[in-house]
């Protein structure tokens, strides 16, 4: 389950840098600043949770445990949720589709990074060599 993780760890950390990337360079004159604001907030919490999948996997490679795979499972729809809906709503007028039924994702999102850290803290406590 190691290898799993640090490829969809890695995978994630990889996409953050490419839409980055792409937002400062390929969207920056199609946004506004409020939608560029929200993609680079998306990017980062993209980074954060991607380094957080990638110390999940190290932690299950020592021991494997319950706790860290649901972490890694969190941080993964984390990402989806909050980074795939802000990420979505920062395009809408580029796409032209009305995307604010999204808007409640986005906070289901945060919830599922919350879990994944508390997962994480839980697995901390019970932690025994």
């Amino acid at each position: 389950m190691f290898r799993k993780w640090l490829m969809v760890a890695s995978l994630i950390g990889a996409l953050s840098v490419i839409l980055g990337a792409f937002g400062a360079h390929g969207l920056r004159e199609l946004l506004s600043e409020k939608s560029l604001g929200n993609w680079n907030t998306a990017c980062t919490y993209m980074m954060y949770h991607a380094l957080a999948m990638l110390l999940a996997a190290v932690l299950i490679r020592q021991q494997e445990h319950v706790l860290l795979h649901w972490a890694a499972r969190f941080f993964v729809f984390g990402v989806l949720f909050f980074c795939g809906s802000l990420l979505l709503l920062s395009v809408r007028d580029l796409l032209g589709h009305n995307l604010n039924w999204l808007g409640p994702v986005t906070p289901l999102g945060g919830l599922l990074f919350i879990a994944g850290w508390c997962s994480l803290a839980l697995y901390g406590f019970r932690y025994r060599k």
